[in-house]
C-alpha cells in the first residue's frame, strides 16, 4: 500500500531589509524546489513594488526647525533658505519654498520621486535658473508657482514632464525670451499667467487651431513689452479662449483693427475685455506717444468707424451653419428658429444640430429668414445667443448673372450715347463741300441758312440769284401746290418762260415759310 504524503506548510519570513527568505520557504522534502523558488520570487517582486524605495522610508527632514510638517503638507515658507532641504518624506503632497533664496533648481534636488507631490510653491525666491531635468521625479504635479523670482528665458522643452500640470504661475519675473517648445506636453494645462515680465512677441502657438494646448482656458500676457496683436488669429479663435485671454497693460500701437477686436469683445461681455476695461490702452502715432483708452479709438482721436455685429447673410441653396459661440467650453446648446420651434439634434430635417452645438441649416429656403436662439446650459453659467439670418431670394449665381446683366446693359447705354455724339458733331462732309465746289458752294449754303432763318421777306436781289440755281430745296404752302385729289404737283425746270415767274415767287414765298411741312424739289 503506498505511503500517503503529508500535508507541508509554507512559512515565509522577511529579513531586516524587508525582502523575503527564500532559505525558509520550504521547510517540508515533499514540496518540489523549483515550484518554491519561482513562488519566492514572485512574492520578492511583489513585495518590492509595493514597499516604498530605499531611503523613502523615514525621513531626514527636521519638521521642527527646518520646515513645518501637517500630515502630507511640507512648508518651509520664510526659513531663509538657499537651498532645497534635503530628506524630504515621499508621501508628501504640497511643497511651500515660498520665500526664500533659492537660487536655481538643479536636477538633483531631490534625489528620490515624490509620487503624491501635487503642488510645489517656489515663488519670491532668487531663482534664476532651471534645469531641464528639475521636473522629472515630480512628473504628477499640477499646480507648480514660479512668479517673483529672477527668471529670464525659457529653454525649450522645459515643462515636458509635467504631462498633468494644470495651472502654471510665472508672473513677475525678468523673461523675455521664450522658446516656441517650451510648453509642449503640457496636454493638462487650463492657466497660464505670464504677465509682469519683458515679453515682446505674443505667444501665439498657444491659442491657434493646431498647435494649442487643447485645454487651455485662460493666457495672461498683460503688462508685457507687447506692441502689436495677431489680429485676424485672435478674432477667428473661439469665445472661450477669448474669454481668457487677457492682454491689457500694454504698449499697443494704436489702429482701427485693434478698435473692432475690443469692441467686439466688449459687446459680447467677455471677461478678458470687462475686467480690465480701463486699462486697455494704446499709444497714438506721433511724437507725443499719448497713451489712450482703445475703446475711445472711435471718437476724436482717430475716427475709427463704430463697430457693429453684422447679421449672417445666405443665398438660396446653400448650405449655411450658424456657430454657438459660448463664453465656456462643454456646454449644452439647443437652438430654436424664428418660428419658435426646438431644433432637433439629429433627423434627416434642412436644420439640425451637429454634435459641436453647431446649427446647419441645408438647403437655404425664403422662410429661412429671421432671428435663431442658442441656448447653452453649462454647470455654473448658462448663456443665450441670438444670430439673425437674412436670405436674399435668389441663388449665388442668380446673384452673378443678375450683376453680368446690368453690367452689359450700362456699357450698352454709355456706347449709345458715344454714338450719338458722333453723329451729332463728327458728320462727314455732304457733295458740296467736296474739292471743285469749295468756295462758292459753301457761300450759297451760308447765305441760303442764313437767309432761311432770319429773313422772313428777302430781297429781290437774292430771289434773282436764287432762281439761276440748277436745283435747290424750298418749303412752300401746300395749299398753292395741291392738284386734283388733292395731290402735290412738282415744278418742273423746263418749263417756259410764262413760268418762270412763278416759279421766282414760289420761291420767295417758300423762303418766308421756314416751318412749313412740305418739301419740294426744283
Amino acid at each position: 500500500m503506498p505511503a500517503r504524503r503529508r500535508r507541508s506548510s509554507t512559512m515565509l519570513s522577511v529579513n531586516s531589509v524587508g525582502e523575503p527568505n527564500s532559505g525558509a520557504l520550504c521547510l517540508s522534502s515533499g514540496v518540489d524546489r523549483n515550484r518554491c523558488t519561482q513562488v519566492a520570487l514572485c512574492i520578492s517582486l511583489l513585495l518590492g513594488l509595493l514597499l516604498p524605495p530605499p531611503g523613502a522610508m523615514g525621513s531626514n527632514l527636521n519638521c521642527h526647525k527646518t520646515c513645518i510638517c501637517a500630515s502630507n503638507i511640507v512648508s518651509c515658507s520664510k526659513m531663509n533658505l538657499t537651498a532645497v532641504p534635503a530628506g524630504l518624506p515621499w508621501y508628501a503632497a504640497v511643497l511651500d519654498l515660498s520665500y526664500n533664496g533659492i537660487s536655481g533648481l538643479r536636477a538633483e534636488w531631490t534625489i528620490i520621486k515624490l509620487p503624491k507631490l501635487h503642488s510645489l510653491l517656489l515663488s519670491h525666491n532668487s531663482l534664476s535658473f532651471l534645469s531641464t531635468q528639475a521636473f522629472v521625479h515630480i512628473a504628477r504635479l499640477r499646480y507648480l508657482d514660479l512668479s517673483s523670482n529672477a527668471l529670464r528665458q525659457l529653454d525649450e522643452l522645459i515643462f515636458e514632464p509635467l504631462a498633468q500640470l494644470e495651472v502654471l504661475l510665472l508672473y513677475n519675473n525678468h523673461i523675455s525670451q521664450i522658446d516656441r517648445s517650451a510648453f509642449v506636453g503640457l496636454s493638462s494645462l487650463q492657466k497660464l499667467y505670464l504677465s509682469q515680465n519683458q515679453v515682446s512677441r505674443f505667444p501665439l502657438e498657444l491659442v491657434k487651431e493646431r498647435t494649442r494646448l487643447e485645454r487651455l482656458s485662460l493666457l495672461d500676457v498683460s503688462s508685457n513689452r507687447l506692441k502689436a496683436l495677431p489680429i485676424r488669429e485672435l478674432q477667428a479663435l473661439p469665445a472661450w479662449i477669448k474669454n481668457g485671454l487677457y492682454f491689457h497693460n500694454n504698449p499697443l500701437d494704436c489702429n482701427c483693427e485693434l478698435y473692432s477686436l475690443l469692441a467686439h469683445w466688449n459687446i459680447r461681455q467677455l471677461n478678458s475685455a470687462m475686467d480690465f476695461k480701463d486699462e486697455h490702452t494704446c499709444v497714438l502715432p506721433g511724437p507725443q506717444k499719448a497713451m489712450v483708452r482703445i475703446i475711445d479709438l472711435n471718437g476724436e482721436y482717430m475716427n475709427c468707424s463704430t463697430f457693429a455685429e453684422s447679421d449672417e447673410e445666405a443665398y438660396l441653396d446653400q448650405t449655411l451653419i450658424l456657430g454657438c459661440d459660448t463664453r465656456h467650453r462643454d456646454m449644452v446648446k439647443t437652438w430654436v428658429t424664428p418660428s419658435n420651434t426646438v431644433v432637433p439634434t439629429a433627423g434627416n430635417q434642412s436644420t439640425v444640430v451637429l454634435p459641436d452645438g453647431s446649427l446647419r441649416i441645408s438647403p437655404i429656403r425664403p422662410g429661412d429668414s429671421g432671428l435663431y436662439t442658442c441656448f447653452a446650459v453649462g454647470q455654473s453659467v448658462n448663456e443665450t445667443l441670438y444670430v439673425l439670418l437674412r436670405v436674399h431670394n435668389f441663388t449665388l449665381d442668380g446673384a452673378g448673372e443678375t450683376l453680368n446683366t446690368g453690367y452689359t446693359t450700362l456699357v450698352g447705354c454709355l456706347a449709345s450715347v458715344v454714338l450719338v455724339l458722333v453723329y451729332l458733331y463728327l458728320t462727314p462732309c455732304r457733295c458740296f463741300c467736296c474739292l471743285g465746289h469749295g468756295g462758292r458752294a459753301k457761300a450759297h449754303r451760308e447765305d441760303s441758312v442764313r437767309s432761311s432763318a432770319l429773313s422772313a421777306s428777302p430781297g429781290p436781289d437774292e430771289l434773282g440769284a436764287r432762281a439761276g440755281l440748277a436745283r435747290h430745296v424750298a418749303f412752300i404752302d401746300p395749299k398753292e401746290l395741291q392738284g386734283q385729289n388733292g395731290k402735290v404737283g412738282l415744278v418742273n425746270e423746263q418749263e417756259g418762260e410764262g413760268q418762270k415767274s412763278r416759279r421766282k415767287k414760289s420761291d420767295a414765298e417758300s423762303i418766308s415759310s421756314v416751318f412749313s411741312d412740305t418739301p419740294i424739289v426744283v
